[in-house]
């Protein structure tokens, strides 16, 4: 930009979606669960179903450094995946209720660098 300002690419913009399958069989592995939920949340993740959770970062860097905290979380059992795409592939994300399309999010504002 001509006034010295960066707009941040949506190809540059990370979105990090967190899945998991935790055992809830026992009152511990119960609490480990809800546990590690609450640090998602903690670390600014919203959720996108009971076992999806989503979080904005505005660089590579950012959501590697979230990666590692995601893995000091961990519970002891149960299965984590970690999938990292761009701002400009999640305004692509096709969302339905039952049979009915629902409109897409409306992803955050453009973050401009001084």
């Amino acid at each position: 930009m001509a006034d010295g300002r960066t707009t941040l690419s949506a190809y540059r913009l990370m979105w990090m979606l967190v899945m998991f399958d935790l055992p809830v069989g026992t009152k511990a592995e119960r609490k480990a669960a809800a546990e590690f939920r609450f640090q998602l949340l903690d670390y600014g993740f919203e959720m996108a179903q009971y076992s999806v959770y989503m979080r904005f970062c505005v660089s590579q860097h950012q959501a590697e450094t979230m990666s590692a905290r995601i893995a000091s979380a961990l519970p002891e059992d149960g299965k984590v995946s970690i999938l990292l795409f761009t701002d400009k592939q999640y305004e692509r994300i096709l969302s339905f209720c039952g049979r009915s399309q629902q409109p897409g999010k409306e992803p955050p504002p453009q973050f401009h660098l001084f």
